[in-house]
């Protein structure tokens, strides 16, 4: 297999690999990131506080439409 590849397969398959292992690395950074801001927010929900998407979809929620309104 690496004779197919020509006098640059070392080459090759470093490259190969440094870009599995970049793309590997950039997987992992998002997962542990993403899991760090979940807990982060379920602490700030449990303080009290909430999303401003929640108190706009509860606004939106209690008013009445337009067609019922005259």
């Amino acid at each position: 297999m690496i004779a197919a590849l020509g006098p640059y397969a070392h080459f090759i398959l470093l490259s190969y690999a440094a870009a599995a292992l970049a793309a590997c690395g950039l997987t992992l950074w998002v997962i542990l990131d993403h899991r760090q801001l979940r807990n982060t927010l379920a602490a700030l929900e449990a303080r009290g506080l909430t999303r401003r998407s929640a108190r706009a979809a509860a606004r939106l929620a209690s008013e009445t439409p337009l067609e019922t309104r005259a």
